[in-house]
């Protein structure tokens, strides 16, 4: 009886099959919700043709905010708590700010080039803008905490307190345009009244937006993740046998320093 045929390397895992193609649906969703923005959904009565920025604006802060900082934070906690302190919160945590740079530095890109024509200067110290680049600052900052030398335990904790720290902003840049008069419009989806502003096929073309840029952050963080993870078995496999070659030194001097049998 002949034994089984060893699986092919080409083949994927299922759970690396299912990040793949989430992130290929996000891609393709992006692509539709670009084509329907530009050419199929009607301009504004008030801001005509740059209404078609609300697309991709507002789901790239729902991003940015929400599902990276609440995800780090969440992981952040479960991390310090003791009952749940596991490596893997540490990497999610990690994983989930790093890819939330990104989502941050494009939520002002965006909103710069939808405040030119609109404001007419590309930058203004209004309430929402200076929280939102108070938070990239923030998120920098814990990249570069990562970053210092320390043992993993400590590198995890400090970390998982400033990712805390820098959560406290997200409901500042949420209820910035309520709490201050800016220039920046109130929530078009996410407002006090849970009223949107958008129908039809705007509406629909917002909703594929934020889906598509979702699937693209799940995408972006399980490989961030995976990265971590082999990150962190490399250092361990490194220390492992950093240790195995003290060990030998230590064996080899104690053995040379050895007095002589008495028979000898």
């Amino acid at each position: 009886m002949s034994a089984p045929a060893p699986p092919s390397p080409a083949r994927r895992p299922p759970r690396r099959a299912l990040v793949g193609a989430s992130g290929l649906a996000g891609a393709v969703g992006l692509g539709v919700t670009v084509w329907l923005g530009l050419w199929v959904t009607p301009p504004d009565v008030h801001q005509r043709d740059l209404v078609r920025l609300l697309y991709i604006h507002p789901p790239i802060a729902w991003v940015a905010l929400y599902l990276a900082f609440g995800l780090a934070g969440v992981a952040s906690l479960l991390w310090l708590w003791p009952r749940t302190r596991a490596r893997l919160w540490d990497r999610l945590a990690a994983s989930a700010m790093e890819v939330g740079v990104v989502f941050t530095a494009l939520t002002l890109l965006t909103g710069m080039l939808w405040g030119r024509p609109t404001w007419g200067v590309w930058w203004v110290w209004d309430a929402r803008l200076t929280s939102t680049a108070l938070l990239l600052v923030m998120q920098l900052g814990y990249l570069a905490l990562r970053r210092v030398p320390a043992d993993p335990d400590a590198r995890a904790r400090r970390s998982a307190v400033a990712a805390l720290v820098a959560a406290v902003d997200v409901p500042i840049v949420h209820f910035s345009v309520d709490w201050w008069h800016t220039l920046h419009q109130p929530g078009t989806v996410l407002n006090p009244e849970l009223d949107a502003k958008v129908h039809g096929a705007m509406a629909w073309t917002l909703l594929l937006g934020f889906v598509s840029v979702t699937l693209v952050f799940v995408w972006l963080l399980a490989e961030r993740y995976r990265i971590e993870a082999l990150a962190d078995e490399a250092a361990d496999a490194g220390l492992e046998a950093a240790l195995e070659e003290r060990w030998a030194e230590a064996g080899a001097t104690a053995q040379a320093q050895a007095p002589a049998g008495v028979g000898s």
